[in-house]
């Protein structure tokens, strides 16, 4: 049970609306602008809480979060239950030999191993032992397991696994085991390990992969992340995972870690799907422009040229490099379920009379967010929070996002069904809709930087509305001009900073913080007439958008 103590109250209750679609009357907090007409500068806005401070960090010791969706599997092939891998062939990368055994060929060329599995089905490859100078290599018809069984393989010359099969290709960290695989910058190798075939991890072991000529791990196929895994990776030339089809997380542990211009911690020319597991990505590279292809492009911590989705886990995503993005989904995002953390601190790039803007969450697609937890912030200059490029909707989950620029933009129209939605832009619009935006529940927190930005802005000059029909809404800097608002609400030209109010309406009352700066005037409204107490004391309840509202 919450606890509200009024140290002072300020009641506010002015004129109420509860017409049907009645467009506002209040030119002064609803879209602001001077005397002339013209637009006044900018203003800028901040707030306190953990949104300003939380922060992203590998951690392999972590302990995998238990919230996680149902595993998704391509094919119920990919699932080690069904399958069976009972024909063992050992491989000792430090005593390496020639042999035939059990229908495998196993040949040596000075410390370089490689085993031909042929068509003999069941095959598992024990992996153990220590190499500075030297790879495993896997040919054959048939899929199969390779058991990383406390090996370290460092090879300065390629790949220091290098599954040439492109047959199914299981990874088993065996339980207990530390592993590791560093490739050397004198090949041309696709990754440190490179998968011809689909790529399934599996197993509680740890295993260290570090790419120095191109990528970490490379499938081309796709890519199943399982349970228990504790993975960690690193590439100082290119991206971290790289997958053709498809990467899907079902679970585990896994850090990232890339450092070159433009490189993505996890890159798919396909879906990305996340259903349980813990993954944190850092880039630290900056922009770089493409001549090829004549544009500007940033790093990503994850980026899809299909679609997004995360249906359970956790992903902690932060891109420092000028140009960075935390996710950069060539089609549809959709969130369903499990927490998302990004912080963004690069600054814009520009080359060649082209730019690539950071961004928390970036989609050329639709966004739609059902549920989970979605935390943004974006530091550098130009710096969106949520931007889609086609429609947005809320129907669930809290989203906050506290951003240089527009806080939450989408390009067409914009639609907050339910859930918690909190943004910010520090030197911009909270919400943005350069085509409609309709607010039909959920509540809605929004803040901008001053006039001439609003809170919540609607494409207007373009022909389109603000139209609120049902929630709860505290917009601090006001609406869009000519919003519809078919529901009570209330406007006044001041608020205190840094102070805690309570919105009352209807026996419900929900409490916010207000920033340390932003734009003038406070628009709210509710399904009944809304009233304001300021200065409130707030115990208990449950606490949304790290600390700066509570129900």
């Amino acid at each position: 049970m919450r606890k509200v103590t009024l140290f002072m109250m300020l009641v506010v209750t002015m004129t109420v609306m509860t017409c049907c679609s009645a467009d506002s009357p209040y030119g002064d907090y609803f879209g602001m602008r001077n005397g002339d007409g013209m637009m006044n500068a900018g203003g800028n806005s901040s707030t306190t809480g953990e949104l300003t401070s939380f922060d992203i960090t590998l951690d392999q010791s972590a302990t995998e979060p238990s919230g996680v969706a149902t595993a998704y599997f391509p094919d119920e092939e990919d699932k080690l239950e069904n399958n069976e891998f009972s024909t063992l062939v050992n491989i000792d990368m430090a005593h390496p030999e020639t042999k035939t055994e059990n229908g495998v060929e196993v040949t040596v060329n000075n410390g370089h191993i490689t085993a031909n599995h042929n068509d003999t089905k069941g095959v598992c490859y024990v992996v153990s032992g220590n190499t500075a100078n030297g790879s495993f290599t896997v040919l054959g018809e048939k899929k199969y397991a390779v058991k990383l069984n406390g090996v370290n393989i460092t090879n300065p010359d390629s790949a220091a696994l290098n599954l040439l099969s492109s047959k199914r290709a299981f990874i088993l960290l065996a339980d207990g085991t530390s592993n590791s695989l560093t490739d050397g910058t004198g090949g041309s190798q696709k990754g440190a390990l490179y998968c011809k075939g689909k790529l399934l991890f599996n197993g509680t072991g740890s295993l260290s992969i570090i790419g120095n000529t191109y990528n970490g791990i490379h499938s081309a196929d796709y890519i199943v992340f399982n349970k228990g895994n504790n993975i960690y990776v690193k590439s100082t030339a290119n991206h971290g995972v790289k997958a053709n089809d498809g990467v899907f997380i079902n679970g585990g542990l896994l850090n990232i870690e890339v450092s070159a211009a433009a490189a993505k911690g996890i890159n798919s020319e396909s879906h990305i799907m996340v259903n349980g597991g813990r993954t944190a990505i850092l880039t630290t590279g900056n922009g770089i422009y493409d001549s090829e292809e004549r544009e500007a492009k940033g790093a990503a911590c994850i980026k899809t040229d299909s679609m997004l989705t995360v249906n359970g886990g956790e992903l902690w995503l932060k891109s420092t490099g000028s140009g960075g993005k935390g996710i950069n989904s060539d089609a549809s995002a959709t969130f369903n379920g499990g927490n998302v953390y990004v912080v963004t601190t690069g600054s814009q790039y520009k080359s060649n009379s082209d730019t690539s803007s950071p961004k928390g969450i970036k989609a050329d697609g639709n966004i739609s967010i059902t549920g989970g937890r979605i935390w943004v912030r974006t530091e550098g200059t130009n710096g969106e929070g949520i931007e889609t490029k086609k429609e947005l909707t809320v129907t669930g989950g809290e989203v906050a996002s506290y951003a240089y620029d527009d806080a939450i933009n989408s390009k067409s129209t914009m639609t907050i069904n339910g859930g918690m939605v909190f943004a910010q832009g520090k030197k911009n619009d909270g919400l943005d809709a350069n085509g409609n935006c309709y607010i039909n529940g959920g509540t809605v927190y929004a803040v901008s930087a001053g006039t001439p930005e609003v809170a919540i802005d609607a494409n207007t000059e373009g022909g389109y509305k603000l139209y609120i029909n049902g929630g709860t809404i505290v917009a601090i800097g006001g609406v869009e001009r000519g919003a519809s608002i078919a529901q009570p609400y209330d406007s006044e030209n001041s608020w205190s900073s840094n102070t805690w109010y309570a919105l009352s309406w209807g026996g419900t009352t929900f409490t916010f913080k207000t920033p340390t700066s932003g734009g003038s005037g406070i628009v709210v409204s509710a399904s009944e007439q809304p009233s304001l107490q300021s200065g409130v004391d707030v115990s208990g309840g449950t606490t949304y958008f790290g600390g700066l509202g509570v129900y």
